[in-house]
């Protein structure tokens, strides 16, 4: 047997270990029984590290599990996995939305949860502290894996429909580019639609940047290893160019005209066609009430990242029946919800009513690069 130099270094490392090597926890008992500890000593080291954050327990008489301080050494390919922990508590302090928000990164076969921060409202979504989930069980695993779908890579972000909650994940990235944990917003489905979600997708993408930026990445752009090394000046797009930018997931912000003549803005989902946009939206929203009333829009659709290329459009919005479309509305949902979520919409939104739109340009502009002064 080894002695050691420092004995208390010895059973630190080995509590460690064997809290790692247990997710479910441990009890004192067992601790003692594997470590060749007395109790008094095993409690003091217990009472330690649990003020630092290295272990937790879910109740006073409950198993010792892994805090977030000491699941943050596995599965995370960060060089300082504090950092982000660090980051992460101190912007969720201000959500974007009182709805949970956690961390997580992957570690295989599974993904482990680092932190949380739990809604402060009374119904509200709550996981168990360092709960492992598996890859297609949350949204956060169509983000972390090592093959993202063509739809996360264009969009940056996945949107999770389940049975009584939504999620929406999106990418933290060390060096920018390659995501090293995921950013998860977790709600139930009855307070929102998806509508009312997307309107949330930018600020929870100007956070999941902060805290890459905290970690030392010095652009946010997921899964674009290719950027351009410099942005040049405004140029038009050609007609091919815009078709072509129209068929990615891209999310367009639709500016309509409220009964009080003031603007309102809402992001979309859309199909273009090579002639007009095609939305859809549940009958009785505001906005779909809006353009009943009055159909003049604007749209316009841009992506975050180099090259920059964006589309702006101007045109009237009129509504269409099921015999004005093929296979009709429900159709229409289906593969928008496809396209922009990269699954079949949820039975239960698809059995709802819903109104559907043809904007038809009168005006349209395609331009990629740094926006030109005065434009």
């Amino acid at each position: 047997m080894v002695e050691l130099a420092v004995p208390a270094a010895g059973r630190t490392l080995g509590l460690l270990e064997l809290l790692l090597a247990n997710p479910e926890g441990v009890t004192p008992q067992e601790c003692v029984d594997r470590l060749a500890i007395s109790r008094s000593t095993l409690f003091e080291l217990l009472q330690t590290l649990k003020v630092l954050g290295y272990i937790e327990q879910s109740a006073p008489r409950a198993r010792y599990r892994s805090g977030p301080r000491l699941l943050a050494w596995r599965g995370s390919s960060l060089g300082n996995p504090q950092e982000l922990l660090t980051a992460f508590l101190q912007e969720a302090a201000a959500p974007p939305l009182d709805e949970t928000l956690a961390l997580l990164v992957s570690s295989p076969p599974q993904l482990l949860l680092l932190a949380q921060r739990v809604s402060s409202q009374r119904v509200r979504i709550a996981f168990e502290s360092g709960q492992r989930f598996a890859p297609d069980e949350t949204a956060a695993g169509m983000i972390l894996n090592s093959s993202p779908s063509a739809t996360v890579r264009s969009m940056g972000f996945h949107i999770k429909v389940n049975a009584d909650s939504f999620e929406l994940a999106l990418p933290i990235c060390q060096d920018g580019h390659h995501p090293n944990a995921a950013l998860l917003l977790s709600a139930p489905r009855y307070r929102h639609t998806l509508d009312g979600l997307m309107q949330h997708v930018d600020a929870m993408r100007q956070m999941a940047a902060r805290l890459s930026y905290r970690i030392g990445a010095p652009v946010y752009a997921p899964y674009k290893t290719a950027l351009l090394s410099k942005i040049g000046p405004t140029l038009p797009l050609a007609e091919d160019e815009i078709n072509s930018f129209l068929q990615g997931p891209w999310v367009a912000s639709l500016a309509c005209i409220r009964p009080s003549g003031t603007p309102h803005v809402i992001p979309i989902w859309h199909e273009w066609d090579g002639d007009s946009f095609f939305v859809a939206a549940w009958s009785g929203s505001r906005w779909s009430d809006y353009l009943l009333q009055n159909p003049h829009v604007s749209l316009t659709i841009d992506e975050p990242w180099p090259p920059l290329r964006r589309i702006s459009a101007q045109g009237k919005a009129l509504p269409l029946s099921d015999d004005d479309l093929v296979d009709g509305i429900p159709a229409l949902l289906e593969r928008l919800s496809m396209r922009f979520l990269g699954q079949p919409l949820n039975p239960e939104l698809a059995s709802r009513p819903w109104r559907a739109f043809r904007i038809k340009p009168d005006q349209m502009q395609g331009a990629r690069g740094l926006q030109a002064e005065g434009a």
